[in-house]
C-alpha cells in the first residue's frame, strides 16, 4: 500500500518548483531591508509558517466540531482533525524557530516573554497536549470526542495570538500584511516574495495533509482488521470449546 498517487506526485513536483522559485526570490532577487538587512529574508518562511499554524488548527477545530455533531459524525473528520493538528504543530514550531533566529539580530535576544511569542508558545503546547491525548488507549469514539473538545478549546488561542500585537504593545511589531487599513507598507518585490511563500507553503500543507490523512486511514484499517481477526479467533475458540463439551453440555 502507498499514500501517493499521480495527483499527489504532480502536487509534489509543483511544491518543489515553488520552493526553488521561493529560494530564488527570497535569497537573490528581493532586496535587503533598510533596517533589518538580510535577516528580513527569514520572513519568507516565518510568515507562511505562522499563517499555516492558524489554518491547520482551524481545520482541526472545524473537523472536531463536525465530529461532535451526531448528524455529521464520521471517522473522516476525526482523521482530518488529527492529521491537520500534526502538520500544524510542525509549522508552529517552524514559525517559533525562525522567529527566534530573526529576533537575535533584530532585537538582540533569541527569546523574550513578548505577548506574541508567549501566546504562540502556549498554542504550540496546547496542540502538543491535543496530540498526546490522542495517543491514550481507549474507545476510539470516546477518544475522538475528547480530542475534538480539546481541539476546539485550544483554537480559542489562535485569535488571541493574532491580536496579541494589537492588544498588548510589547516588543513584537504589528502585522505587516493583515492590517486594518489593507495597505501593507512593504516593497513590491518583497510583497510578491511574501505572497509566493504563502502560496508555496499552502501547497506544501495540502501535500502533507493528503499523505498524513491516507496514512491515518491505513492505520485505522490495520486496527479494524486486527480487531476483526481477534473476534474471529475468539469465536473459533468458543466453537472449539463447545465441540469438546458436546450436546447438552455432556462430554464427548
Amino acid at each position: 500500500m502507498t499514500t501517493s498517487s499521480k495527483a499527489t506526485r504532480t502536487l509534489g513536483v509543483l511544491v518543489l518548483a515553488g520552493i526553488a522559485a521561493l529560494l530564488l526570490f527570497g535569497l537573490v532577487l528581493s532586496p535587503a531591508d533598510e533596517v533589518q538587512g538580510d535577516s528580513v529574508r527569514l520572513m519568507y518562511v516565518h510568515v507562511p509558517s505562522a499563517w499555516l499554524a492558524y489554518a491547520a488548527f482551524l481545520v482541526t477545530a472545524t473537523s472536531g466540531l463536525l465530529y461532535l455533531i451526531r448528524r455529521t459524525r464520521s471517522r473522516v473528520w476525526d482523521r482530518l482533525a488529527a492529521s491537520s493538528a500534526e502538520v500544524g504543530v510542525v509549522f508552529t514550531g517552524l514559525a517559533i524557530l525562525t522567529g527566534m533566529i530573526w529576533g537575535r539580530p533584530t532585537w538582540g535576544v533569541y527569546w523574550t516573554w513578548d505577548a506574541r511569542l508567549t501566546s504562540t508558545s502556549v498554542l504550540f503546547i496546547m496542540y502538543l497536549g491535543y496530540l498526546a491525548l490522542r495517543r491514550l488507549p481507549g474507545d476510539p469514539d470516546v477518544r475522538a470526542k475528547r480530542a475534538a473538545v480539546v481541539g476546539l478549546v485550544a483554537f480559542v488561542n489562535v485569535p488571541i495570538v493574532h491580536m496579541s500585537v494589537l492588544w498588548w504593545r510589547t516588543l513584537h511589531q504589528e502585522p505587516t500584511l493583515a492590517r486594518l487599513d489593507l495597505d501593507p507598507t512593504i516593497d513590491d518585490l518583497m510583497l510578491f516574495t511574501l505572497f509566493l511563500g504563502l502560496v508555496v507553503f499552502t501547497l506544501l500543507y495540502v501535500w502533507l495533509m493528503v499523505h498524513r490523512y491516507r496514512l491515518a486511514w491505513l492505520e485505522d484499517r490495520v486496527d479494524d482488521e486486527g480487531l476483526e481477526r481477534a473476534i474471529a479467533e475468539r469465536r473459533a475458540e468458543a466453537a472449539a470449546d463447545g465441540a469438546l463439551v458436546g450436546p447438552a453440555g455432556s462430554a464427548p
